[in-house]
This record gives C-alpha cells, sequence and structure tokens, in this order.
C-alpha cells in the first residue's frame, strides 16, 4: 500500500487502520535487541509512547464510529499528530498544559501518569457528551484535567496564548510574593497550537508580549509548540513559514523536531523543555506532523487536496513509525506489536459500548450551572472581614435615599462628620489602595497604571506606595493585559486589569467571552479565572475623545453569560460595587466588569457650587450585585437610568419636582444581571416607568430593561429615551447624538400626559 492515496469515497479510518496492518505485518522480526535508543530513553518509553500514540489513534476512530451511528457528536480527531506524545514525556505531571485540539496523544500520556484517572473512558465521555465527563460535564469534547493539569480550551484559533503567557508569568510572581499557587515555581507551561493558527493576531501578540517581558529579565517560562501539519482545513502553509516567522527571533529560542519520528521527538522535546525549565524564558518548538482523517468530521480532503500529498502524509504516519522502531531494535515482533495495537482497539471500542449509553445534560438548569456559582453571603463575608463585625446585614431591597430638602439627592451631602468626601475617582484610587493593603493575592496593571498612576490619575500613587511588583505597567496590547489577567487568575491571584478606554476591548472581546467566561463553563467549574476587569468608558467627556474615548456601546459585554457588569455613578457606589467584585471574583472565581464612567471621574456637584456628588468612598455598607440604589419616593413616575444618567435623571426630578410631580430615581449600579426584583418594586409603586440609557437605541441597556418588566408583566406604562445609533463625534457635534437631560425632561412629560 506504500505511496498509495485512499480512494475517493473510501472510509479514511479503514484505511489507516488496514495500512497500519499492512506495513507492520510485513516487517520482518528481529532477534537481537537493541537498546541503545538515545540519552535518557528506555524500552518502556518507547512502549509508553506507543501505546499512548494508539489509544490516541483508536479513539479517533472510536468517535467516527460513534458519529456515524448518531451516538457521538463532532469532534476533531489528533491521527497524525500523535508525535506530540513526546511533549508529555518531556514534561512533568505538574506543568500546567494548554493543549490543541490535535493533542490526544499528550493527553493519554500525561493522564495515565495520574493515578485513577483513565484517559479513554474520559476522553470518549466527552465525544458522546455524557453528564458525568469528568471534565466538561457534557458541555463539550475537550482535553482537561484537573488532577492532569491540563486546563481545557475549545476549538481554539490561538485564543489560548495570551492566557499561557499569563500563567507562566504569574507562576513566577506568586513565588516571588509568597500567594499560595497550585503549581511548583519551577514549573513549564506548555501551549500548543497549529501552524494555521501560529498566524493568527492573538498568536502574533502573545509571543510578542512574552519575548517583550523576558527581554525585560521577568521570568516567563512557556513552550509554545506549533504542531505543524502544512495545512489549515483546505488552506496549506508554506512549508518553510513556521521557520521564517519565528526561527530567528531574537530573545525566543527556536527548535525544530520531526513528530512522525519518535527519536527525534523526544530528544528535542526533551531539550526544549529543559532550556524553558532552566533558563525561565519563552522559546518555540516547531514539531512537524502530518494530517490524517481531514480535519473533522465528515471533511472529505480529497475534495481540495492532490492524491498525491494525501499518500505523502499516510507514508508519515507516525503510529506505524514508532511501532517500525519497534520492530526493528528487536524490542517486539510484528505479532506482538499488531497484538498490543489490536487489544487497544477492544478496549477503546468496549468503553465506547457502554459510555454512549450515559445521561445527557437535559435542563438548561444543569447546563448553565457553571456559570450560575454565587455565594453571596460567603461574598459579603469577603467584602466586610475588615470591618467591624457588628456591620448590620444588606437590606433585602433597594436601599431607599431621600434628601433632606425638596431635591432627590444623595443624604449627607459633604460626606458625614470627620470624612471628607470624596469624587469617584478618589473613590476607586482609595479602595484599590485598601485592597492591595489587605489582599496579599491583589495585582493591579494595565498600560499607564504604574508611575504615570492612570490617564486620569485614578491609580496615582499606588505603585510607590505597593511596589512594581504588584501595581505595574504592560505594553500596548489589550489582548496580552487580559490573558496576563487570565493567567493570574489561574495561580492564585484576583487580577484588577485596567482596559485604558472601553472603546479599546473590543481589540480583544475574546479574551473575555471566548477564553475567561467559558472556562467554568468547559470545566464544570473545576478551573475559574476570577478577575475585575477595570474599564474607563461611556461618553460626556468635554474637550477630548471622538469615537475612541467617548464610546458608549456596552452590548459585546452584556451579552456574555455569566458576566458581572457593574457601573458605578458615585464615590461611595464606587467603592462599594469595587469590593463587591474583587470578593466575587476570590469567593466565586467570578469574571467581573468594572466600567467607570470617566465624565464623572472628577465631578463634584449635582447642581453648581453644591459638592452634592462628593461622597465616602471608605468603606461602607455591602452592595450584594444585582441591587439597585432609589433616589426619593415619589409616586408619580420612576426614571431609571445608570451612570452619567443618574445626575442627570435628578436634576431633571428635581425640575418637575418644582411642578409638581413627584419622581423616584432609581440607579441600577448593575448592567449584569440586572437588578430585576429592584426594578419591578419601584415600577409597581409609580406605575410609569421612564428609562434614561446613555447606551445606544439598539442594543442598549434599555432594551433589556424594558424586557423584564414586559416578562415580569408590569402592567402599567412604559418609555424610554436614549443615545442615537451613533459613534460618538469629537467636539460640540456629540451632543446631537447623546442623551441629555432636555430629551429626559421632554419623555417624562409625554409619559406623564398620558
Amino acid at each position: 500500500m506504500s505511496g498509495t492515496a485512499p480512494e475517493s469515497g473510501a472510509n479514511p479510518g479503514q484505511t489507516l487502520d488496514e495500512r497500519f496492518r499492512a506495513e507492520i505485518g510485513a516487517l520482518t522480526a528481529r532477534q537481537a535487541r537493541d537498546e541503545n535508543l538515545g540519552p535518557g530513553m528506555s524500552r518502556a518509553t518507547l512502549f509508553e509512547v506507543f501505546d499512548a500514540q494508539t489509544t490516541s489513534r483508536q479513539l479517533d476512530l472510536a468517535a467516527r464510529r460513534l458519529g456515524v451511528a448518531k451516538r457521538g457528536y463532532y469532534s476533531i480527531g489528533s491521527s497524525g499528530h500523535e508525535g506530540n506524545v513526546a511533549l508529555s514525556v518531556a514534561t512533568r505531571v505538574t506543568d500546567p498544559a494548554l493543549l490543541h485540539y490535535r493533542s490526544g496523544a499528550f493527553f493519554v500520556h500525561r493522564a495515565r501518569r495520574v493515578p485513577g484517572l483513565d484517559p479513554i473512558r474520559d476522553v470518549l465521555l466527552g465525544v458522546v457528551a455524557a453528564a458525568v465527563d469528568p471534565i466538561s460535564g457534557g458541555r463539550h469534547k475537550v482535553f482537561g484535567s484537573k488532577p492532569a493539569h491540563v486546563i481545557p480550551q475549545t476549538s481554539t484559533i490561538a485564543s489560548h496564548l495570551p492566557r499561557a503567557v499569563g500563567l507562566a508569568f504569574a507562576i513566577e510572581r506568586a513565588a516571588r510574593l509568597g500567594v499560595a499557587s497550585e503549581w511548583p515555581r519551577d514549573s513549564v507551561v506548555l501551549c500548543t497550537f497549529g501552524d494555521a493558527s501560529a498566524n493568527h493576531s492573538t498568536a502574533a501578540g502573545a509571543i510578542n508580549a512574552a519575548v517583550h517581558t523576558a527581554h525585560q529579565g521577568v521570568p516567563v517560562p512557556v513552550l509554545f509548540v506549533c504542531e505543524d501539519n502544512g495545512i489549515g482545513i483546505s488552506v496549506p502553509t508554506p512549508p518553510d513559514w513556521i521557520e521564517h516567522a519565528y526561527g530567528t527571533r531574537p530573545g525566543l529560542a527556536y527548535f525544530t523536531a520531526d513528530g512522525c519520528d519518535p527519536i527525534d521527538a523526544l530528544t528535542v522535546s526533551e531539550r526544549a523543555a529543559r532550556w524553558v525549565r532552566e533558563h525561565r524564558v519563552p522559546a518555540f518548538l516547531r514539531l512537524r506532523t502530518v494530517r490524517l482523517l481531514g480535519h473533522a468530521g465528515s471533511d472529505m480532503e480529497a475534495a481540495y487536496r492532490r492524491p498525491a500529498d494525501i499518500a505523502a502524509d499516510l507514508e508519515r504516519d507516525p503510529v506505524i513509525a514508532t511501532a517500525r522502531l519497534l520492530v526493528e531494535r528487536g524490542l517486539a515482533s510484528p505479532g506482538e506489536v499488531i497484538e498490543l495495537y489490536d487489544e487497544i482497539g477492544h478496549r477503546v471500542s468496549a468503553m465506547a459500548e457502554l459510555v454512549w449509553r450515559e445521561p445527557k445534560l437535559t435542563s438548561a438548569a444543569a447546563v448553565t450551572a457553571p456559570l450560575a456559582s454565587a455565594r453571596p453571603e460567603a461574598v459579603r463575608a469577603d467584602v466586610l472581614r475588615d470591618m467591624a463585625p457588628a456591620a448590620a446585614p444588606p437590606s433585602r431591597s433597594a436601599v431607599r435615599l431621600t434628601g433632606p430638602d425638596r431635591r432627590t439627592r444623595p443624604p449627607g451631602t459633604g460626606a458625614p462628620e470627620g470624612e471628607p468626601g470624596m469624587t469617584v475617582a478618589q473613590a476607586i484610587n482609595h479602595t484599590l489602595a485598601a485592597l492591595l493593603a489587605r489582599d496579599p493575592d491583589v495585582l493591579l496593571f494595565g498600560e499607564d497604571v504604574g508611575r504615570k498612576g492612570g490617564v486620569y490619575g485614578v491609580t496615582k500613587g499606588l505603585q510607590k506606595r505597593f511596589g512594581a511588583r504588584r501595581v505595574f505597567d504592560t505594553l500596548l496590547d489589550e489582548q496580552s493585559v487580559l490573558g496576563t489577567a487570565l493567567g493570574a487568575g489561574l495561580a492564585g491571584f484576583v487580577p484588577i486589569p485596567e482596559i485604558q478606554y472601553l472603546a479599546y476591548l473590543h481589540n480583544a472581546a475574546d479574551q473575555i467571552r471566548g477564553e475567561a467566561a467559558t472556562l467554568p463553563f468547559f470545566s464544570h467549574g473545576r478551573y475559574r479565572n476570577p478577575m475585575v476587569v477595570r474599564i474607563a468608558g461611556l461618553a460626556y467627556q468635554k474637550g477630548f475623545g471622538g469615537h475612541f474615548h467617548n464610546d458608549n456601546s456596552v452590548a459585546a459585554l452584556r451579552d456574555i453569560p455569566g458576566l458581572v457588569i457593574a457601573a458605578p455613578a458615585r464615590a461611595d457606589d464606587a467603592a462599594a460595587l469595587l469590593r463587591t467584585c474583587v470578593s466575587a471574583a476570590r469567593v466565586d472565581g467570578r469574571v467581573c466588569v468594572f466600567l467607570e464612567p470617566i465624565a464623572l471621574y472628577h465631578t463634584k456637584d449635582l447642581h453648581p457650587g453644591d459638592n452634592a456628588w462628593l461622597a465616602p468612598g471608605t468603606a461602607g455598607e455591602h452592595v450584594e450585585i444585582g441591587r439597585a440604589r432609589v433616589y426619593g419616593d415619589g409616586g408619580d413616575l420612576t426614571i431609571v437610568s445608570f451612570a452619567n444618567g443618574v445626575p442627570m435623571s435628578l436634576r431633571v426630578a428635581d425640575r418637575l419636582a418644582a411642578r409638581g410631580v413627584r419622581a423616584r430615581v432609581l440607579d441600577l449600579r448593575w448592567l449584569s444581571p440586572l437588578p430585576v426584583a429592584d426594578l419591578l418594586t419601584h415600577a409597581r409603586a409609580t406605575g410609569r416607568v421612564l428609562i434614561a440609557d446613555e447606551t445606544r437605541h439598539s442594543g442598549g441597556v434599555s432594551e433589556s430593561v424594558c424586557a423584564a418588566l414586559i416578562d415580569a408583566g408590569f402592567p402599567g406604562r412604559v418609555a424610554r429615551v436614549t443615545s442615537v445609533d451613533s459613534f460618538v463625534p469629537l467636539g460640540p457635534a456629540a451632543t446631537a447624538v447623546l442623551l441629555d437631560e432636555t430629551g429626559i425632561e421632554k419623555a417624562a412629560a409625554e409619559l406623564l400626559a398620558d
């Protein structure tokens, strides 16, 4: 069968199986054993390699059979990539691994090194989406295992590389700061990906971040492994491209190995892993592989590949290469090798017959359980653990605040006696300082947050006070900023990364959606990446901006399942909500976005000269996630708003009061999850609801508020006034598209007139 491609319409799995038997059966047994396999290599190692490779191959074949029988679901095979088992041999079980979806042989070998794990059953449970799948709980077929330190990734197109870099950085940083981490200080982070993914901007940025960080003398022990099979689905990769792109980069040690030659793969993988472990710097290993059985599922590569190219890949089958080596070195006879191959195949088939019968997830509650992890009392205890034990428990209704005069302004204008009032920016700075002082697991980082203290001075003085190991500047790459947070969260920290402007987040939104939010979902909560992402955003800056610095779009964030979004409008809420987010991250592993309204950073007045927007920024009453704040108790109208819309709505409420209309203003404070219970309470109290939404008419927050009222059967009148569906222009033109007080007042009058 040498040099022959499978005929069109042939079963590719059957072809691989037949080729193996024919190729090995044709070999002549060698009597004398040749134990000279190379430094540090043994007969036992080679048999372990063959066992893992064959198991991975048989799992691929079983997955295809299950799919044809409608008992299994879409999965991507590892056939042709089995040489990656060498990476498992070269690394420790305690080295965290973030794996490409073709790293099956690595996973089998790594899992077999952990007592009690059965990689055959575990992989097949994922193929059939069984609820007892020990990593994803039936949500996806992934390579992952908490005991084996394999962090699950899903259909990764380089999106996991920033996390790998962040984890390599954070393991060392945790050791230096004395923060408990599950990985030893001398660990190597292994990150595998394909040759097509190596061209993705995320890969380029992550590798650049690793080299950039190491260039400054900061340890980044990550081994990037490109499993180069020469084709991305149907698009060929030039044979010399990976080496051309990464082979001569200063600061990045480069290794190359033939993944279809077991001795070469084992030798070079061991050398590369040892280099990273000893030098604590990043390295790049190109593992040359082939892709057998097509891209995935029913993909018929004969439709887009030449028969000669398919035949050439078949000639390099790594499972056959290892079997041939066993026979040629006299370590086993052809019959013994085929017998072992068949015995593994029988084991896999028998397990496949068992696992497809396992129950599947059948309810929304079961599917979303990892997203709904919430222990509010434990979060509250963490928030208040440095406060007086006599602190009152939180009210089960929204906080009701009424002013001392006709204005529905915050109480205690000027802050309590002896405590200075703060702006929002000052309160955030004060709270960050308190968290850094109290909690050694908190890290604060982002572009310009260190020596400069942030573009708006929000982090001023924190690096000087707490040191550059805990408050530090990053390079200008939002994917790397968030990747650092993703890795730091895994390593035992509660990271607080800053994205300088809301519009900048869109360069890296998948790091929150595709990586941060999905990790607990696809690991059934076994892995978490707690973080609080501070983002300066929203509009209304004067004399500065344009759409990059005045961005009022939050729809891309509110769409992410399980994400917490806080949007404070005043200093005391900024302090309280930030503390809650940090504790929710620590206690429940939540991914939180703390959206800071730039235009309110330094605001002091509600009305000119009254200092009414100053508030205490020190620790006060705990604010539970999803609890609103109400100003006033008017019975005629409820104005619902958040962030910049709150002071605008309060001023409108004062003007309405002068005309005899009593309105209350409900500050949502949390944009996800919305404070639905409080919304309904105050909507029903007045029977009329006006939503003053500074985000856009389409995709804005008000759409969800309206939906919540409709879903609850609210019988009253509802109206909304929003910003226009437009980017925010520069200068005075911004007023033409943004929500303003005139629009709020006009909408209120129309609603009240009905």
